[in-house]
């Protein structure tokens, strides 16, 4: 496992961290099955492990504190997020503070995933959603404020909205954001056109979340790929998204090189570009965990494939289905 520095931070993550969404929400998560593939990712050096409230209501919290006993000898960075007031995913741009990240709410969430993952100090608390028109209300700045003073967080992250990058950036100018998670992969590489330059000059760490986009760059979807109606990926790929994303997948499918597939090309994409911190995929098998974990091996893509990449960037807006 390769280490990055996360920003300010000054913490060393491994590169391939471990997104925790998959434990609640998708079909086809097992907790004897999860539980395995989670110490496994431990003991191959996965330190930096993202959770949030909103998943499973503080199940996956409760999950990551178990793990963090099952390895109190290893340093694992723990991060999670506050769920919005009004329990509404993607925020929208009429959404008011007080709608969503009102001060007592802020702390009151801070301290309900302090007793879940069984811990003195968050490592790094994240607002699960934004919107950069709340970047000067002083009402959240405080809040953090006295959440790093108490010493409940050691940092402070947004989670910015899908396909929205930029709507963060007046936000990380307050100086009190730490961290920044963005959707980016082989197709959605806005984010290096403004954003990843602000971390850069403002020395924020980069959480690149969603790097198979939902699956789509597993290269296991066709068509005809239908999802429970439990399962969040049942309205996520309604057949708008579903057929242009396997049209998109099969048109990278002739760059993949001898010996390698889809997902690791995916991942090798993102390390490429060295001002992403982690990268955190969802990993609910061990399967999972042992392929993503062996990418982080300091084997870089060519620049010409990576050109060739470049190329299959998808632009896409927010819709109904999209969050």
């Amino acid at each position: 496992m390769e280490y990055r520095r996360f920003g300010r931070t000054n913490w060393e993550v491994s590169e391939i961290g471990y997104g925790m969404w998959g434990l609640a929400g998708w079909t086809g998560s097992e907790a004897s099955e999860y539980e395995r593939a989670l110490d496994l990712s431990v003991e191959q050096g996965c330190n930096f492990f993202d959770t949030a409230w909103g998943y499973g209501a503080g199940k996956s919290e409760e999950v990551l504190g178990q793990l963090q006993k099952r390895h109190p000898e290893k340093k694992l960075y723990l991060a999670t997020k506050i769920p919005p007031k009004n329990f509404k995913w993607p925020s929208k741009a009429d959404y008011k503070l007080e709608d969503c990240f009102p001060a007592d709410h802020i702390k009151e969430y801070t301290e309900k995933s302090l007793k879940n993952l069984g811990v003195e100090t968050i490592d790094l608390q994240q607002f699960h959603v934004w919107e950069d028109s709340w970047a000067n209300d002083e009402r959240w700045q405080r809040a953090v404020e006295d959440l790093k003073r108490e010493g409940k967080i050691r940092a402070m992250g947004v989670s910015v909205n899908r396909w929205e990058p930029n709507n963060c950036l007046r936000t990380l100018e307050t100086g009190l954001i730490d961290a920044v998670q963005v959707i980016y992969n082989i197709f959605d590489q806005a984010p290096e056109d403004l954003l990843f330059p602000a971390c850069e000059r403002l020395d924020i760490g980069i959480i690149a979340r969603v790097p198979f986009d939902e699956g789509t760059l597993t290269g296991t979807l066709t068509k005809e790929t239908t999802f429970p109606a439990d399962d969040w990926r049942s309205t996520y790929f309604v057949p708008e998204n579903l057929n242009a994303s396997v049209d998109h997948a099969d048109a990278l499918k002739p760059l993949i090189p001898v010996g390698m597939n889809l997902p690791e090309l995916a991942l090798r994409f993102i390390l490429a570009n060295k001002t992403v911190g982690t990268i955190i995929p969802g990993m609910r098998k061990v399967r999972n965990v042992e392929a993503n974990m062996r990418v982080s091996d300091g084997n870089n893509l060519s620049e010409e494939l990576l050109a060739q990449l470049k190329v299959h960037r998808w632009d896409r807006q927010p819709t109904e289905w999209s969050q």
